[in-house]
């Protein structure tokens, strides 16, 4: 008998997504040289994901986002581990044991790690939900300070940094973005989703 045990991989993939992001974009420009060139006017550019990985707020998500996780995996250690101790019970008595017994007890540990291991699930999509609010929060907080370093900039264009393969970056809005939203908001606070337990098996049949 075995207990999955994903959560902690799930929660940590979870909160590395945004920085790993903006440190593969910042990786990739700084192994090569810049190919320069003349600025280009009215095309400006923008990375979302240093913008929620550096500022104040995106950093607070993310310690919130990591505290929420520990609980969460405090509730499954918590509710596994007598599971655990019946299981190592009831090996150590699997052979004193009529096969009607053995079949009766493992079915009875069965249904227990199968109740587990959905709450494990739920927890895992309970993240990614409350990941996904926190960062369209910070995004909503963030536009107003977009729109305003664009103008600013006197922008025709705003083009996603993170696909530009090269050229002259002097248009780039997102240290200003940064330094702007630091200066409108610094930290954020939130809950954990709460989902339905049946979330995840109704989304699995509408697909």
């Amino acid at each position: 008998m075995r207990l999955d045990r994903t959560l902690p991989a799930i929660a940590a993939i979870l909160l590395a997504a945004v920085p790993a992001a903006a440190a593969q974009a910042q990786s990739s420009s700084g192994n090569n040289p810049p190919l320069g060139g003349p600025v280009v006017s009215g095309v400006c550019y923008l990375s979302r994901e240093a913008i929620f990985a550096n500022a104040k707020v995106g950093k607070a998500a993310s310690a919130r986002l990591k505290q929420l996780a520990d609980q969460a995996q405090g509730e499954i250690e918590t509710e596994r581990k007598p599971i655990d101790a019946d299981v190592q019970s009831y090996r150590s008595q699997a052979a004193s044991l009529s096969a009607d017994q053995r079949q009766s007890r493992e079915q009875a540990l069965g249904q227990r790690m199968q109740k587990v291991q959905e709450d494990q699930a739920l927890r895992s999509r309970e993240l990614e939900a409350t990941r996904v609010k926190a960062l369209g929060q910070i995004a909503q907080y963030a536009q107003p300070v977009i729109t305003e370093a664009y103008r600013s900039k006197n922008c025709g264009l705003l083009l996603d940094r993170n696909v530009v393969l090269g050229g002259n970056m002097a248009n780039d809005l997102t240290p200003a973005v940064v330094q702007g939203l630091d200066a409108k908001i610094t930290t954020m606070s939130f809950n954990l989703e709460q989902l339905p337990a049946n979330s995840g098996a109704s989304s699995g049949a509408q697909k």
